[in-house]
C-alpha cells in the first residue's frame, strides 16, 4: 500500500511541473515587454493637432474687358411696300425682282378710264364756268346791268371748278408709280392687266413692289439685360455671317432702345453697317462679338477660390493665420478668374482652392502662390450667349 502511494505522488508531481513552467514563462514575457508597447494611461494628454498649410492668392483689381457672342439680324436700312394711291389696271411694269433703281425712277404705269372721264368732264365744266364769268365781268362794266353779288358768285364757282380739275389731275398723276429712294426691288407681285388699288379699296391686296435700301444696313442685336450697362454709342463692333466663312465685318452702334423687353429681358440695339458692294443681305443672321465692359475696376479671384453651398457663396480670406468666410456675389468670368463683389479689398489673401471644410477661425499657415501659378490671363474670352447668362 505504501509503495502504491509513493508511486502516485511521484506521478502527480511530474504532471504539475510543466504547468508551473508555462506560468513562469508568461510572467517573464510580461515583465520583459518593451515600454513602447505598453498601453498608455487614460490620463495622458493628447498630442497637439498639426497646423494646415494652404495656398493663398491675392485679390486683384482690373477693368473688365471681354466679348460675348450674341445673335443678330441684318435688316434693310429703308424698306417700303409700294402700293398705288388710286384704283387702276396695271398697264406696264418696268422693274423686276433684283432690279436696282434710283430715286424718282418710273417703276410702273396704271390706267384708270373712270378717272380720266371725271377729269375730262370737270375740265369741260370749268371752261363753261369761265366763259360765264367772263361775260358777267364784261357786262358789269356798265353800271346797273349785273349785280355785284352775281359776279362774285360766278368768280367763286370758277375757282372751285379749277380746284376740282387740279385734284383730278393730281389723282391721275398717281397712276405713274416712281421710286421714293435709291434701292433694290426685292419683291414683284403684279403683272400687266392686274386690277390693284389702295388698302381697303377694290383691287387691294399684296403690294405691287417692295423696295429696300441695302447699300446701308441695320444690324439689330438683342442685348441681355446683364450686358446693357456697357453699351457705348459710336463703338465699332465686329460680326461674322455663315455665307462668308473666315471673313469679319463691322458695324457702329447707332441706336439704343433704352427699354428692356419684359418678355425676353433684352434691349434692342441697332448698328449701322456699310454695304456698298451688296455682299450682305437683309435677313442674314450674323454672330456678333459683343463687347462687355465695366465703367470702373472690379475685383477678381481664381474661380476655384469661390465656394458655393446651399446657404451662401463665399471665399476664404486669411488674416493673421486665421481663416475668415467672406460672402461674395459672382460676376463675369475672364480666363481663369471670376469677378466677385463683397467685403474684399485689392491685395487681400484668399485660399486658392476654397472648401467649406475650412471653418472660420481655423489656424493655417499661408503659402503665397506666384502669379504664374494663379494663371492670370487678361485676354479677351469669347463665350456663347448661354455661358454669358449662366
Amino acid at each position: 500500500m505504501n509503495r502504491r502511494m509513493l508511486i502516485g505522488g511521484a506521478l502527480a508531481m511530474l504532471l504539475l511541473i510543466p504547468g508551473v513552467a508555462i506560468i513562469a514563462l508568461k510572467d517573464r514575457n510580461t515583465d520583459a515587454k518593451p515600454p513602447s508597447q505598453a498601453k498608455p494611461s487614460a490620463s495622458a494628454p493628447a498630442p497637439p493637432a498639426e497646423t494646415l498649410t494652404v495656398e493663398v492668392v491675392a485679390v486683384v483689381s482690373q477693368t473688365l474687358n471681354r466679348t460675348v457672342r450674341l445673335p443678330g439680324e441684318l435688316q434693310a436700312y429703308l424698306s417700303v411696300a409700294i402700293s398705288p394711291k388710286v384704283t387702276g389696271i396695271v398697264e406696264w411694269v418696268g422693274v423686276d425682282r433684283g432690279s436696282p433703281v434710283k430715286q424718282g425712277q418710273l417703276l410702273a404705269r396704271l390706267i384708270a378710264p373712270e378717272l380720266i372721264a371725271q377729269r375730262t368732264e370737270a375740265e369741260a365744266k370749268l371752261r363753261a364756268e369761265e366763259s360765264t364769268y367772263a361775260r358777267l365781268k364784261s357786262a358789269s362794266a356798265t353800271p346797273g346791268v349785273v349785280a355785284g353779288n352775281d359776279l362774285e358768285v360766278s368768280q367763286k364757282t370758277v375757282e372751285a371748278g379749277r380746284a376740282r380739275v387740279q385734284a383730278l389731275r393730281d389723282m391721275e398723276s398717281y397712276l405713274l408709280v416712281a421710286a421714293p429712294f435709291d434701292g433694290v426691288i426685292t419683291e414683284r407681285n403684279v403683272h400687266p392687266g392686274a386690277l390693284i388699288g389702295p388698302a381697303g379699296g377694290p383691287g387691294a391686296g399684296v403690294p405691287m413692289l417692295r423696295l429696300e435700301q441695302i447699300s446701308r444696313l441695320r444690324l439689330v442685336v438683342s442685348v441681355p439685360e446683364i450686358y446693357v450697362g456697357g453699351i457705348a454709342a459710336g463703338e465699332s463692333v465686329t460680326f461674322t455671317v455663315s455665307a462668308y466663312p473666315g471673313e469679319t465685318f463691322s458695324g457702329v452702334i447707332s441706336r439704343i432702345a433704352r427699354s428692356v423687353d419684359v418678355k425676353t429681358r433684352t434691349m434692342p440695339v441697332e448698328l449701322d453697317v456699310k454695304n456698298p458692294t451688296a455682299r450682305l443681305a437683309p435677313g442674314m443672321f450674323p454672330e456678333v462679338e459683343w463687347p462687355v465692359r465695366r465703367p470702373h475696376a472690379t475685383l477678381f479671384v481664381p474661380a476655384k477660390a469661390v465656394v458655393t453651398t446651399t446657404e451662401r457663396t463665399f471665399v476664404l480670406r486669411v488674416r493673421g493665420e486665421s481663416v475668415e468666410w467672406v460672402t461674395v456675389k459672382r460676376g463675369f468670368s475672364v480666363g481663369d478668374l471670376v469677378e466677385v463683389f463683397g467685403d474684399l479689398s485689392p491685395g487681400d489673401q484668399v485660399v486658392r482652392r476654397g472648401s467649406d471644410e475650412l471653418r472660420p477661425g481655423t489656424r493655417v499657415i499661408p503659402r503665397v502662390v506666384s502669379p504664374t501659378a494663379q494663371q492670370i490671363s487678361w485676354k479677351v474670352t469669347q463665350i456663347t450667349t448661354e455661358e454669358g447668362r449662366s
